[in-house]
């Protein structure tokens, strides 16, 4: 039987599974059938006749087992799976459509298609079924053979490449299939039913980027602006809408699809782009706000057209739709559309069209832009000239002289803008636009001196713009910079200026100082140059030199620098044999010539400057750094005892720092001693750089040896005294030479602050092992002794106590630093901890009792020192929580600060600034996303905050009893505790803490009020209109609210909160809140908040209009009458 019988014989549901082996055979690439050949030797009836057979089949297969059901079915149920069977009647037609003639008729594979089609209708529209992808490929082919009903099958096919863009990430296919089907919309009714779906479909595409990044993308949307009238409308609006969410790329890919579907446009559709399209697009780059993001998307799509302005079709088509609105924007009040106006007038400038007369309109422009330079608002005048910079760049051989003239004057002239340091910045800054053009060059270069005094203008960003206009005018050699301003005071501003300007500065003198292809003996001189001009020029200059030049180059220059360095000390001693090491350095003809103290400094410290900013560099090539030593340790011992002015011994020491310790042994063994012998008073540049020396040499351990021989004779060991646990430390016998000489703890202290304070020496420190650095601890520790005694006892003078508080502070300062570095454990915090037992212990109740006791002299004395040790304290806690996340601390010193507070007869008072400090760092520590939103008293954070908002309201307390018993002294006290309070009341705003402002509600409340009951005559009631007429505690609450505005904002609602609770009722209570409002009333703008409390307090007053008392009268009297105006001030 021949193939073709075989085929016509199987295509019926009698033989399906001979039909599926064939369909299998066709597919198998190895065997000789193919469907194709087969359709081709068919005949026309044969062909008609197997397309109803399998027409037939399909409509049984579809009829017994649906496509919804396909996933459900089991060899049970069906003999034939009925997916295989529709993808062998699919590519049966798929092929027969390739050999289909002219003339032929097709009903039955006509009737195939239908099934199939509702098949691929049926199905999800993102399905990615194998079988559905062959279906929607018959439906493209079906179309684009022009068969019957191809409009049906056509959309169809074109909605699911659709939907597969959209949601499928293989597009580039369907990007393709969608184009090649474009044709298909065309031939849809946009009116219609079937036409809203396609356009609800087809708008879609603007929404994401699938189609705008993409060739074949942006031609389809391109075809859709012309498909009908009323959908260009359409496409605009979704465009707009998803403008913000567009990156710069994507937006400039929809200016281009714009711009294409405009230039294909013609008849109505033109019309409706230019109308609804782009002039809207025109018209909200002017009236948005120039904050908004949607502008600069908005703007780049017009700036996209303004650049194709050289074709008169574009010329012509803005000059149209500009005429009836940018004119009219340009002379608005309102100054950000005049702004973004003349943005857009500048940019596109000329606006002209090319079959009117240019000239007339060009010179009307130009003299719309004159005017413009000069408007009162500084925005516009600063996009003027950004606009004026743009033209001239771009115009520059096209516009008359006359008129560049006139430009450049009105821009000398705005250089000077006494009223914008905007516009005087914006002059240099658009002026490198001018530059780019050659032909300006020469008229650039007689203008540019004029504005030399800009070099010292009074605003930073002006001198940085005019700095990098030297650097413009340098890098296209307009001309010599220095001609512009003089070299003398380029330098005189290095020397002056803060790094944005002195960066740049350094920049433009590279090739003066530093020139790239100069050797290093003309290096060194311009170098001495540099530094003759100005010492501190020269230390600026050098601390940029590494970003301009290679590591190779400064290490170079740097032994440069010591050759004439040698040359110098040569001419005083010819014969050293130290400086003659070098064939180098005897050279013929080289002469020893003598320097100035001040230049041998500057220029050691030049080498130090530069040897920082190439320590990296050296550090990764050891060759180098080697050699760097070498040749600056054979030196080192001569230059410390030749230059023996200050600044050249601190540069030396900093040098020598950077060397190993054998490199320079002469001076590296003397700096122990030095440090041992060095006077008590001596300041921290005498002693910081050698103790930075022994750092780097890793001689830490030395250092810490001498500073804890003199304090073990300062601060002896008491036992029985401190409450902390002991350290046992394992030291070695050692054989020693007593030399008999005066200890100095203050010195000791101070060197150990020094190591402390800085990240090099405090990590050297802190990498030592654990012994010497815990008998330091311990020794420190043994101040508590020390100020116990003092606490008890007068006998001892004030230098021991003072010399106790300091080994106090920096024992909390290593336990934190030493309590940071260990990686687990809390052995430090203990300490800490055993600390504050100590001080609950022995320190409060000496508080307390110096407060009761009968010695005033003695008491106070005993007192302020009290308080200075839990000061310190304190502060150490608040380090500790700052640095530190440890909940059992954080606990103690809560339970620290309540027992300070607790005693309302004692002297905590004087810690209230301390305490405020540390509560803040409580409370920071614990963020409001950490705190559960059932609010559960069991939440460490929760509970943390809570016992933060009792103590500060003991601590309100506090001052409020202080103020009471002494005035004068609680003014003080109050006035010392402002910058506290700011702190601590911004971070409880941002923790969200309501109760400390219910707290300072209560307070004004309670003051006010007190100080109304105290009026005996109604002559005293007065309404108060400043802050300083409130009561004191209550004028410094609100000032400091009054200045902090997220925080005045947490009060007002709080005093709302409080009011509307009914908490306050009685009528001093209501008038103090009135005399707050009216203070309010001249302090700030009204708010809702304060209208609603004024509301709320006018209905609860009316209550006591019948008070007895005259003073009760009088105060009720005032305050209705200060509430009727402050309601109608507020309401006006």
């Amino acid at each position: 039987m021949s193939k073709r019988a075989a085929f016509i014989k199987a295509a019926c549901k009698e033989h399906v599974d001979d039909f599926l082996q064939l369909v299998q055979l066709h597919k198998d690439r190895t065997d000789p059938f193919d469907l194709e050949e087969v359709m081709e030797e068919m005949s026309r009836d044969q062909r008609e006749a197997v397309w109803g057979k399998l027409a037939s089949l399909l409509g049984d297969v579809l009829l017994e087992l649906p496509p919804e059901r396909w996933d459900e079915v089991t060899d049970a149920e069906s003999a034939v799976d009925p997916k295989r069977v529709v993808a062998g009647v699919t590519l049966v037609a798929t092929v027969s459509l390739k050999v289909l003639q002219n003339g032929d008729t097709y009903n039955g594979l006509l009737n195939i298609a239908h099934q199939l089609h509702d098949v691929l209708v049926s199905s999800h529209p993102r399905a990615e079924d194998n079988v559905l992808l062959h279906i929607h490929t018959l439906c493209e082919a079906w179309w684009k053979k022009d068969l019957l009903n191809k409009d049906k099958f056509g959309r169809t096919a074109l909605v699911i490449a659709l939907n597969k863009i959209l949601y499928s990430k293989k597009m580039n296919t369907e990007l393709q299939r969608a184009w090649s089907l474009h044709k298909v919309v065309s031939n849809v009714n946009y009116a219609s039913e079937d036409g809203q779906q396609l356009s609800a479909q087809l708008v879609q595409c603007f929404r994401g980027t699938s189609f705008i990044r993409n060739d074949d993308g942006k031609r389809f949307m391109v075809f859709l602006f012309s498909w009908h009238v009323d959908f260009v409308p359409l496409i605009h609006e979704t465009i707009k809408n998803q403008l913000p969410f567009f990156n710069t790329v994507t937006t400039e890919d929809v200016a281009e699809i714009y711009f294409r579907a405009w230039k294909k446009a013609s008849g109505k559709f033109l019309e409706k782009m230019e109308s609804e399209c782009i002039q809207d697009l025109m018209k909200c780059a002017i009236l948005l706000r120039r904050s908004s993001p949607l502008c600069r998307k908005v703007r780049q799509i017009i700036f996209y057209f303004h650049k194709k302005n050289v074709c008169p079709s574009v010329s012509k088509m803005l000059s149209a739709l500009y005429k009836p609105i940018l004119w009219k924007y340009l002379n608005v009040p309102n100054f950000e559309v005049r702004t973004n106006a003349t943005v857009l007038f500048a940019d596109a400038f000329p606006v002209v069209d090319p079959d009117t007369e240019i000239e007339e309109a060009l010179q009307k422009q130009l003299d719309k832009l004159k005017v413009l330079l000069f408007d009162k608002h500084d925005v516009v005048r600063c996009n003027a000239i950004q606009g004026v910079c743009k033209v001239l760049a771009r115009c520059w051989e096209l516009l008359p002289s006359v008129v560049i003239v006139d430009f450049l004057k009105k821009l000398e002239e705005l250089a000077g803008d006494g009223s914008s340091d905007n516009v005087r910045c914006a002059v240099f800054a658009y002026l490198c636009i001018v530059l780019d053009n050659v032909l300006s060059h020469p008229a650039l270069e007689k203008l540019m001196p004029k504005w030399k005094n800009s070099l010292h203008d009074t605003s930073v960003k002006v001198r940085v713009a005019f700095v990098d206009m030297l650097l413009k005018v340098k890098a296209v050699r307009a001309a010599k910079f220095w001609d512009v301003c003089s070299l003398d005071h380029l330098v005189a501003r290095l020397a002056s200026d803060t790094p944005h300007v002195s960066k740049r500065l350094a920049e433009l003198l590279m090739d003066s100082f530093f020139p790239a292809k100069g050797s290093d003996s003309d290096r060194c001189n311009r170098c001495v140059t540099l530094i003759q001009m100005s010492p501190a020029a020269a230390r600026k200059f050098y601390l940029y030199a590494h970003v301009h030049t290679g590591p190779n180059n400064i290490v170079k220059f740097m032994l440069a620098i010591r050759q004439v360095l040698n040359l110098s000390i040569r001419r005083h001693d010819d014969a050293d044999a130290n400086l003659d090491d070098s064939d180098e350095e005897n050279r013929a003809g080289e002469k020893p010539f003598a320097l100035e103290k001040d230049v041998v400094a500057t220029l050691l410290e030049v080498v130090v400057i530069l040897w920082k900013n190439i320590s990296r560099s050296l550090e990764q090539n050891e060759e180098t750094r080697t050699h760097v030593h070498a040749q600056f340790g054979q030196v080192m011992s001569k230059y410390l005892s030749q230059f023996t002015d200050e600044r050249c011994q601190v540069a030396l020491m900093q040098m020598a720092s950077f060397m190993p310790f054998s490199t320079v042994a002469t001076f590296s063994f003397s700096v122990l001693s030095r440090l041992r012998k060095m006077e008590p008073e001596a300041p921290p540049s005498v002693y910081g750089q050698l103790l930075d020396c022994m750092c780097s040499w890793g001689k830490t351990a030395s250092v810490l040896e001498l500073l804890m021989e003199w304090l073990s004779q300062a601060l002896p060991e008491s036992q029985g005294v401190c409450s902390s646990p002991p350290h046992r430390v394992n030291a070695k016998r050692k054989v020693t030479i007593q030399v008999t000489e005066e200890a100095k703890p203050d010195l000791a202290l101070a060197y150990l602050d020094h190591l402390l304070l800085y990240p090099s020496t405090r990590n050297k420190v802190l990498a030592l092992s654990q012994g010497p650095l815990k008998r330091l601890y311990t020794l420190l520790g043994n101040c508590k002794s020390v100020l116990y005694s003092q606490l008890n006892s007068s006998s001892e003078g004030a230098a021991g106590a003072e010399l106790a508080l300091k080994a106090f502070t920096y024992h909390g300062r290593l336990s934190v630093h030493l309590q940071h570095h260990l990686s687990e454990g809390r052995e430090y915090l203990q300490s800490l901890e055993y600390t504050a037992a100590w001080l609950g212990e022995r320190v409060l109740p000496v508080l307390a009792k110096a407060h009761q006791g009968h010695g005033q002299g003695e008491a106070n004395t005993s007192r302020a020192l009290a308080a200075e040790i839990i000061k310190a304290f304190l502060t150490m806690c608040g380090d500790v929580v700052l640095c530190l996340d440890d909940d059992a601390f954080k606990a103690r010193v809560l339970h620290f600060c309540s027992l300070l507070v607790l005693p309302t007869d004692a002297a905590s008072y004087l810690c209230i600034p301390a305490m405020l400090q540390v509560l803040k760092e409580l409370m920071a520590s614990y963020s409001p996303v950490e705190r559960k939103a059932s609010g559960d008293e069991r939440d460490a954070a929760t509970k943390c905050l809570s016992v933060v908002a009792n103590i500060f309201q003991k601590i309100i307390e506090l001052l409020a009893g202080r103020l009471k018993k002494e005035p004068e002294e609680g003014k003080r006290l109050c006035q010392s505790a402002v910058s506290g309070l700011q702190e601590f009341l911004r971070v409880a705003q941002a923790s969200k803490i309501s109760a400390v402002f219910d707290t300072l509600f209560a307070i004004v409340v309670v003051e006010t009020s007190y100080a109304l009951q105290k009026m005996t005559h109604p002559e005293e009631v007065t309404t108060p209109e400043k802050v300083d007429d409130l009561p004191i505690l209550s004028s410094t609450i609100l000032s400091v609210l009054l200045n902090l505005s997220p925080v005045t904002g947490a009060f007002w609602a709080e005093m709302f909160s409080s009011l509307y609770s009914d908490t306050y009722f009685s009528l001093t209570e209501l008038a103090a809140v009135v005399h707050l409002l009216a203070v309010l009333r001249h302090a700030m703008r009204p708010n809702e908040c304060l209208k609603k409390i004024a509301i709320i307090v006018q209905q609860r007053i009316h209550a006591h209009a019948n008070a007895e008392h005259d003073v009760q009268g009088a105060i009720y009297q005032s305050s209705v009458t200060s509430l009727n105006e402050i309601l109608t001030q507020w309401e006006v």
